[in-house]
């Protein structure tokens, strides 16, 4: 039997060093787009997207009717590349962005928008092989790309049956696509107990 995660761990993985909580699922159905990888591990990552969201119960697409594609993951060996993606400072509203990873050690980067509803609207990740990802195996990063833009977390995660318990329960079509009180935890928490 898996082990539940308890309502204080759910509020931390969604707590910002700000303090503030946001607990969020995607509110359209996902289409994804994968730029920078050879077709055998584009493959990979297709598959693991559409097993890791309709684990959850949610629908992915071909298309968005807004954005085209509204999960974009870009992979590259150094952040130089990023300047090369097209319309990079509308995708991110950040036209500092590639001075700022730049400039730091991280290996990924990872920047959601919302909807008016607080549910996601896009989840646009970066990712820098030339470091220590240049060493995981095509699956597992594949697993952990999609839980940690399956919801709003804020702070990294490694792939556990416990987060995909978590997951599941926060697409229960019974609670919000948002929430900003750290109390939502205690009804995650009663979903996955009632799932388990």
């Amino acid at each position: 039997m898996t082990q539940s995660l308890a309502p204080d761990q759910i509020a931390a993985l969604f707590t910002r060093k700000d303090g503030s909580f946001l607990c969020a699922r995607w509110g359209r159905p996902v289409a994804p787009v994968i730029f920078g990888l050879a077709d055998e591990s584009l493959d990979i990552f297709r598959a693991a997207i559409r097993a890791g969201f309709a684990h959850a119960g949610h629908p992915v697409t071909e298309t968005d009717p807004e954005m085209g594609s509204n999960l974009m993951l870009f992979f590259m060996r150094d952040w130089t590349e990023l300047p090369d993606i097209p319309d990079l400072d509308r995708l991110t509203g950040l036209p500092d962005l590639p001075a700022r990873l730049a400039g730091s050690a991280a290996d990924q980067y990872r920047l959601f928008r919302f909807d008016p509803d607080g549910g996601i609207r896009a989840c646009l990740c970066c990712l820098r092989m030339s470091g220590a990802l240049a060493e995981a195996h095509p699956a597992t990063l594949a697993e952990t790309l999609v839980m940690r833009s399956a919801l709003s977390f804020a702070r990294d995660i490694t792939p556990s049956a416990e987060l995909a318990a978590l997951i599941r329960a926060a697409y229960d079509p019974v609670l919000p696509v948002a929430a900003t009180d750290p109390s939502h935890a205690l009804r995650l928490a009663a979903r996955i107990a009632a799932g388990s």
